[in-house]
């Protein structure tokens, strides 16, 4: 692998170049790409506790797109055009993928993997029995761990330039939450879970009920969740939540209601036989 390694750096020096009739550059960068489909290698990994990313895979990727040309894909009844294939032979990998989900050639399938009809790029990795559920997409050198559950619309974020850059890491026995984000090289530890619930943005402030992100603020290091965490802060400096606005006065104040008092008049004098009651009609006959 050292030697392969050694002729792709040397490809990326002169990548202006290349161009997609340079056959023996293509064949050089197509042994590094069946290294990361088969899983025998991979873009990023925690060692000791830091992520280590292996750069000259993450070169064979953007060669990959320079050196191959545009061709028709059909698949059945669907046609795709693009540069680089799909993957195939799920059933000889133990891979269940249902229709309408996709997964490009240069990406890896543990044994067990589910796929909904979702998306994975190429030089993501997904762990051993873990599922990408419905509109879940899993971007370009995303690294899942093993018994992960990624939701419906799960946006998991994929960077390929530059090429030292870290991407996101999921750990193992993970659960993230329906429409959740998770961006621009975030790490997330094993067995977190992140209901999805609320959205995240970039100063770490809510934005009401919408779908979790975790990401980084401009110049800032990569977000963090530790191990074995429910609805953990995503990030160390979130505000606190503001108190809520008092409420504005009434534009048109209510009237006082009229106190007038109405002074009792006196009644005039009565003489005693006023008073008395009348005389019944049988004394009248």
């Amino acid at each position: 692998m050292a030697g392969l390694q050694s002729e792709v750096e040397a490809l990326w020096a002169r990548r202006d170049e290349l161009t997609a009739a340079d056959g023996d550059a293509l064949a050089t960068v197509h042994a590094a790409i069946d290294l990361l489909d088969a899983g025998e290698a991979r873009v990023a990994e925690a060692v000791d506790g830091e992520v280590v990313v292996h750069e000259w895979l993450k070169e064979a990727i953007l060669l990959l797109f320079r050196l191959s040309e545009m061709e028709a894909i059909e698949l059945g009844p669907f046609e795709y055009a693009d540069k680089i294939p799909l993957k195939h032979d799920y059933l000889g990998k133990g891979v269940r993928v249902v229709p309408g989900a996709s997964a490009r050639w240069g990406s890896f399938l543990d044994r067990g993997v589910i796929l909904m009809p979702s998306y994975v790029n190429i030089g993501a990795r997904v762990g051993a029995n873990s599922m990408v559920d419905t509109w879940a997409t899993v971007g370009s050198c995303a690294q899942i761990g093993a018994n992960v559950h990624l939701a419906g619309g799960v946006g998991i974020g994929g960077v390929l330039e530059p090429p030292q850059a870290a991407p996101v890491m999921i750990g193992d026995d993970c659960m993230i939450g329906s429409r959740c984000m998770i961006t621009q090289g975030a790490r997330i530890g094993d067995g977190s879970v992140d209901p999805g619930d609320r959205r995240r943005d970039r100063r770490g402030g809510r934005a009401g009920r919408r779908a979790a992100r975790i990401d980084r603020g401009a110049g800032q290091p990569a977000a963090r969740v530790p191990g074995w965490r429910v609805r953990a802060a995503v990030r160390a400096d979130h505000p606190p939540h503001r108190p809520r606005r008092a409420r504005a006065p009434q534009r048109h104040p209510p009237r006082p209601r009229d106190r007038t008092v109405i002074e009792p008049q006196a009644s005039e004098p009565r003489d005693r036989a006023s008073l008395s009651s009348p005389p019944s009609k049988m004394a009248a006959r």
